[in-house]
């Protein structure tokens, strides 16, 4: 796992101005705290900042090859989890290896078979780029799902690009600017993005599943992947089976690491899963488990059950780790260090996010790193499997809109008289749902509602998932941790897309068909436990602590939260700590301090980033 940035211009010699590189690359030592590396060419420069997981020595980057006189190089940001497979393939093609690395296959990869060819074949979690030195062509590319993150912006002659947002900014001919479109990103959608969109003035993302190319002829994408709908023809038990298989190879695959490695275990079905894969396969090489799981100080004391957080992961955790005997290591995170962490979270994150599920993250990951490097999560299965209330209601799938934004109009009334009259948060957030919508690859002779589930898929996949998978990057990568989410698995992905729904959720279950693959392999008790979120602090220490930071900025004449907000709005919500908006700003938690929480973050953005407002 790594850091990228990369800037080149064709008017310029970038070489002569490489402090500019250089600043830019320092705003990523974090991602790669083990190794920096350079390369420059007239026109262009690479930086890398480098996390030692595979090969110290063979896979130092910027990496470059001489083909014929053609210089290529590479940068790259992932891990590769079919290096092997493509190494036996270009040593039949007569390649000859220097190290065990992915890096140097990847790089082989791309002059072997070149272009989207190349990317097609990969199976892993990526951003890299490629300069080909004989073309003067800079070629990027990002894995299907966007797991690793890349950023750019165009300018008259080249392009900037990095792994963060913060990249592109540390550059000192970048200005933070936030304009109209840029707002409606966070309050219409956020902490949601539009895809492709990087709220900034000007700066972008690369959409997962995408590549560019920029050349002396301007800047061009082209999408390399996508899910494509065909009828599912397997019975249950084929179906059951070959999930089964399908998650058991990647998980297994992604326990390549020269460095000590373990999972997250929350003891729900998704962490359960890949714990015990992980666990019978290290057993399988007479290794042992190294499991880690978060909780709040006080939380036995103030939990509180609803119907999307119905009971503590505790007991489920302790029958995990008796089952498969791994060593566990259970974190208790106070609930000042929570409130204080939000600050760092926005740091990493670019952006106001999730709040105390972000901070928590990127405490849980600080305190993990101690013990292992690398660690397997537990996302995306929810939003392939369909484990969300939302993808069950009629009248979610019958609504125009994102499921989990319900507060458009808490949003306007927040904003000041007169941006309301200039931003119509709802009709925003409409017409990039409907973008999205429009997108979804259908099914001829499909009906009604399974038409509108898989527009609802296709909505996850698109939002919903890329919102978590940023977090855990961010997050991650603040703790200069990496994390590997096997549910991200594009052949996973590919295969449960067409699973018919009354198969999804065979035994009347949400997940019911994953449940059923994992039969043999997890305790029934856990098989069968009702889905839990990620776990969120019960305590009122948080709910006082964020309350008194709201308080502090209204009572500042300085804040910058209130050029956006109507100050006697947010004044009332914090009075009443936010008890009197029933609806979440976003998901199916973030309410009460949660909401007054992501404002704080949105102030101390505002600042920190010293952003201009062009409204």
């Amino acid at each position: 796992m790594c850091g990228i940035v990369g800037w080149i211009d064709f008017s310029r010699n970038v070489h002569k101005e490489h402090h500019k590189l250089e600043k830019m690359v320092e705003a990523v030592a974090h991602r790669g705290p083990d190794e920096t590396g350079y390369w420059y060419d007239t026109h262009i420069g690479f930086g890398h900042q480098r996390l030692i997981v595979v090969d110290p020595e063979g896979g130092k980057q910027p990496m470059k090859e001489m083909v014929d006189k053609n210089r290529y190089v590479l940068i790259y940001n992932g891990e590769l989890y079919n290096t092997e497979d493509l190494r036996k393939e270009l040593l039949k093609a007569g390649w000859t290896f220097h190290s065990h690395s992915d890096t140097e296959v990847l790089l082989k990869s791309y002059i072997e078979w070149g272009g989207e060819s190349h990317v097609e074949k990969l199976n892993g979690i990526f951003a890299f780029a490629i300069w080909d030195s004989a073309k003067e062509q800079l070629f990027l590319a990002r894995d299907r799902v966007g797991v690793k993150p890349l950023f750019f912006k165009k300018h008259e002659h080249g392009l900037l690009f990095g792994s963060e947002i913060k990249a592109i900014l540390a550059n000192n001919e970048v200005k933070a600017v936030i304009d109209q479109q840029g707002l409606a990103e966070l309050f219409a959608v956020g902490p949601s993005r539009t895809p492709g969109n990087g709220v900034f003035h000007q700066i972008e993302e690369l959409r997962a599943g995408h590549v560019g190319i920029f050349d002396k002829n301007g800047w061009r994408t082209a999408r390399y992947w996508n899910v494509v709908s065909e009828k599912h023809t397997e019975s249950v038990e084929e179906t059951a089976q070959r999930v089964k298989e399908l998650l058991e190879d990647a998980v297994e695959r992604q326990l390549v690491s020269d460095v000590p490695l373990g999972t997250f275990l929350s003891g729900g079905v998704d962490s359960s899963a890949i714990s015990a894969i992980a666990a019978n396969y290290l057993a399988s090489q007479n290794q042992s488990l190294r499991t880690f799981s978060i909780d709040y100080i006080g939380n036995d004391h103030y939990f509180q059950s609803s119907d999307f957080q119905p009971n503590q992961d505790k007991t489920y955790i302790g029958k995990m780790v008796h089952a498969l005997n791994t060593k566990h290591s259970n974190y208790e995170m106070d609930n000042q260090t929570l409130a204080t962490l939000l600050k760092d979270a926005v740091k990493y994150r670019d952006l106001p996010g999730m709040t105390d599920v972000d901070s928590s993250l990127l405490w849980f990951c600080e305190q993990t790193k101690k013990q292992v490097t690398v660690a397997l999560s537990g996302e995306c299965a929810d939003e392939i499997f369909g484990g969300y209330p939302w993808f069950y209601r009629k009248e979610d799938l019958e609504r125009k809109g994102f499921p989990w934004i319900r507060s458009s109009e808490v949003r306007q009334q927040l904003l000041r008289n007169e941006l309301q009259s200039k931003l119509s948060l709802e009709e925003y957030a409409l017409n990039r749902y409907k973008e999205t919508i429009d997108e979804t690859p259908l099914l001829d002779g499909e009906d009604k509602e399974e038409t509108e589930r898989r527009q609802m898929f296709y909505l996850n996949m698109q939002w919903f998932m890329p919102t978590l998978l940023d977090r855990k990057d961010r997050m991650s990568m603040g703790a200069s941790f990496e994390a590997r989410v096997p549910f991200s698995d594009h052949r996973l992905i590919e295969y449960v897309w067409n699973i018919p729904w009354e198969i999804k959720t065979i035994g009347n279950r949400e997940k019911g068909i994953l449940r059923k693959s994992l039969e043999g392999i997890l305790p029934k008790d856990i098989l069968y436990r009702k889905k839990s979120p990620y776990p969120k602090t019960h305590h009122p220490a948080y709910t006082q602590a964020v309350v008194e930071w709201m308080h502090t900025i209204l009572e500042d004449k300085d804040a910058r939260l209130f050029e956006i907000l109507d100050k006697s709005e947010v004044k009332q919500l914090v009075e009443q700590k936010a008890t009197n908006i029933q609806v979440p700003w976003f998901g199916q938690l973030m309410t009460g301090p949660q909401l007054l929480a992501h404002l704080g973050q949105m102030d101390f953005w505002l600042r920190e980033y010293n952003i201009e407002l062009r409204l």
